[in-house]
């Protein structure tokens, strides 16, 4: 049998136990058809890029499964049909990662390190605004080659 990882978001308007369930229905297809779920992390409401579906955030959900692939495509299409996910992901994988994946990895250094902030950056410099020097740029003149701007015309705010 092939091994996937599999990821799901789930719209923003679910609870939790709702996104568990959808878990645990799509994890009744996987066995139904022979195959096993092995590790599930649920990462947590998340902000989403753009927009998906109307949808600002979603719940992200990374499942391992070890499956034949018809097992795979039935438990994909279900998804396809489902309002509650936003979009899908499966790759196929040599074998499962041991441990936490990086997303969980991430949370875990944050709540060691008591959340965000400049502390997060270590020794590098600030990059506020202004802050880097950016040498002489010489005289600015209009007497070269280009000559004045003048304002352009059938453009509105510009001269009629």
């Amino acid at each position: 049998m092939a091994l996937y990882e599999h990821v799901f978001l789930a719209r923003q308007d679910l609870s939790q136990q709702q996104v568990d369930a959808l878990v645990e229905q799509y994890k009744g297809v996987i066995t139904a058809n022979g195959g096993s779920v092995g590790r599930i992390e649920n990462w947590g409401l998340k902000s989403l890029t753009y927009r998906v579906k109307k949808n600002r955030k979603a719940y992200y959900t990374l499942m391992d499964i070890t499956c034949p692939p018809a097992a795979l495509n039935e438990m994909e299409r279900q998804m396809g049909l489902s309002e509650d996910v936003l979009r899908f992901l499966t790759i196929k994988v040599e074998a499962h990662e041991e441990g936490p994946s990086a997303m969980m990895q991430k949370r875990e250094e944050r709540s060691e390190r008591g959340g965000f902030g400049d502390r997060d950056r270590g020794d590098r410099p600030s990059r506020g605004f202004g802050d880097r020097d950016r040498g002489d740029r010489g005289p600015r003149s209009f007497d070269g080659e280009r000559g004045p701007r003048r304002p352009r015309e059938n453009v509105e705010g510009g001269a009629e």
